[in-house]
C-alpha cells in the first residue's frame, strides 16, 4: 500500500480531465438514441432500423476500443485521446455541413462517433495509472462517471433539435468538444508508471495471449452485462418512451436523462463498495437485482409511473457493477491495463449493441421489446452463475497477492 491519501497518490488535473474528456465523449457517443425519434419520424424508419441506428455508434465504439488499447500503450493515453478527438470533431463539422438524409448517412455518422466511445479505452488507463491498487475503483469510478455525458445528449439534443433542426446539433456539438479538447492539452499528462513500447506484432501477439486467459473472458462477459446494459438502454429508453409509452421527444429526453444519471452518479459509489466490501460480493449484487429488475419491466403495468422507476433502478445497479468491474480488472492486470481496458470495453460495446439491436428487432417481430429485456436477465444470471464458479479461485490466488486490498 501507498500509504498516501486518494488525493495525494495521483495526479489530480489528469483525473478531472479524464472524467471531462470521456464526459463530452460519450455526450455524441449516445447523441443518436435521443434524436432516434425525431430521426425516424422524418425519415420513415422501421424499429428494426431505429434499434440498428442507435446502436451503431456501440459496436463502432467496441472496435475502436481494441486500437486504441494498442495506441494507449504504444503512444501513450494523452496522444491517443487526442487523435480520436480531432476525429470526432472533423466528422460531425462534416456532417452538419453537408447534412445527413439517409440510413446510410447516419450509419456513417454512427462509425465516427463510434471514435467518441473508444474513448473509454483512453480515459481509464489514464486515471488507472497514475494510482496504487487501494485507490482503483475510486479513480476508475470518478474517470467513468464521465458516462454521464449521455445524460446531456438526452437533455438538450431533443430540445436543440426542435430549435435548429436535428442536422444542427452535429454541429452545436462541436463547441463542448473543442472546449474540453483544449483543456485537455493543457492539463492532462501520462503517469511515468508506463509499460514499454511494443511492436503491432508484439501487440497482437500479446492480445492473443489475454485472449487466451479464461479470465479475461469472464470480465469481458462481466462488462458487456453491466455497461452493455447500461450504454444499451441509454440509447434505447428514448424510442421506448415515445413509441410504447406515448412521450414526446423532449419528455422522453428527461426521463431517460434521469436514469441514465442514476446509473452515472453511483458509479464511483459502486468502485467504493468493491474497494470496501469487495468488487465480487458487489457484483453479486449487481446481476442478481438487475435480473430481476429486468423481468420485473416485461411484466409491470404499460404505465410510465410503474416503468419509470424499475428503469432508474436497474439504470443505478448497472451503474454500480460497471465501478465494480475495473476495481477488479487492474488488481488481476495491472501491468497489461491498457490491452485489458480495450478488451473488456469491446464486451462492453458488444453488450450494449446486442441490447439496442435486439430490442428494435423484438419490437418488429412481436409487437413489444420484452423479449430484448428477458434475453438481457438471462444474461445477467449467467455472468451471476460465472463469478461464482470463479470467486474462490480468484479470492485464493492472484486476490490473495494484494496486500490490504477486497477483492
Amino acid at each position: 500500500m501507498s500509504g498516501k491519501s486518494f488525493w495525494q497518490s495521483g495526479h489530480r488535473p489528469t483525473l478531472i480531465m479524464a472524467f471531462l474528456y470521456f464526459d463530452v465523449a460519450f455526450m455524441v457517443w449516445n447523441m443518436l438514441g435521443p434524436l432516434a425519434p425525431i430521426i425516424a419520424r422524418e425519415l420513415g424508419l422501421s424499429d428494426a432500423e431505429k434499434g440498428f441506428m442507435v446502436a451503431v455508434p456501440t459496436l463502432a465504439g467496441a472496435v475502436l476500443r481494441l486500437v486504441n488499447g494498442f495506441l494507449v500503450d504504444r503512444i501513450g493515453q494523452k496522444i491517443t485521446g487526442a487523435i480520436g478527438q480531432l476525429v470526432v470533431i472533423a466528422g460531425l463539422l462534416a456532417a452538419w455541413h453537408f447534412g445527413v438524409g439517409s440510413l446510410n448517412g447516419l450509419i456513417a455518422v454512427g462509425v465516427v462517433l463510434g471514435f467518441a466511445g473508444a474513448s473509454f479505452a483512453v480515459a481509464l488507463p489514464l486515471a488507472s495509472r497514475w494510482y496504487p491498487p487501494e485507490h482503483q475503483g475510486k479513480a476508475m469510478g470518478i474517470a467513468g462517471m464521465g458516462n454521464s455525458g449521455t445524460v446531456l445528449a438526452a437533455l438538450f439534443a431533443p430540445l436543440l433539435a426542435g430549435l435548429f433542426g436535428w442536422n444542427a446539433v452535429f454541429g452545436l456539438a462541436v463547441i463542448p468538444l473543442a472546449l474540453v479538447f483544449a483543456l485537455y492539452m493543457m492539463l492532462v499528462k501520462d503517469s511515468p508508471d508506463q509499460p514499454p513500447a511494443r511492436s503491432m506484432g508484439v501487440y497482437l501477439r500479446d492480445y492473443c495471449a489475454m485472449l487466451g486467459e479464461s479470465d479475461a473472458w469472464w470480465f469481458i462477459l462481466f462488462y458487456g452485462v453491466t455497461f452493455g446494459g447500461f450504454v444499451g438502454l441509454s440509447g434505447s429508453l428514448p424510442i421506448f418512451y415515445t413509441t410504447e409509452l406515448g412521450l414526446t421527444p423532449v419528455h422522453a429526453g428527461y426521463a431517460t436523462a434521469a436514469c441514465v444519471f442514476a446509473g452515472s452518479l453511483v458509479r464511483p459509489i459502486g468502485g467504493a463498495c468493491a474497494d470496501r466490501i469487495g468488487g465480487i460480493r458487489t457484483l453479486s449484487l449487481v446481476y442478481a437485482v438487475a435480473a430481476a429488475l429486468l423481468v420485473a419491466i416485461c411484466f409491470a403495468p404499460h404505465h410510465f409511473a410503474a416503468l419509470f422507476p424499475l428503469f432508474f433502478a436497474v439504470m443505478a445497479a448497472l451503474g454500480i457493477g460497471n465501478g465494480a468491474v475495473f476495481q477488479l480488472v487492474p488488481q488481476r492486470f495491472r501491468h497489461q491495463i491498457g490491452i485489458m481496458t480495450g478488451l473488456v470495453g469491446f464486451g462492453g460495446g458488444v453488450g450494449g449493441f446486442y441490447l439496442a439491436s435486439s430490442l428494435g428487432l423484438a419490437k418488429q417481430w412481436t409487437g413489444s421489446p420484452s423479449a430484448g429485456f428477458l434475453v438481457f436477465a438471462a444474461l445477467a444470471l449467467v455472468a451471476l452463475a460465472g463469478l461464482t464458479s470463479v470467486k474462490k479461485r480468484w479470492r485464493t490466488t492472484w486476490g490473495a497477492a494484494i496486500q490490504g486490498v477486497r477483492i
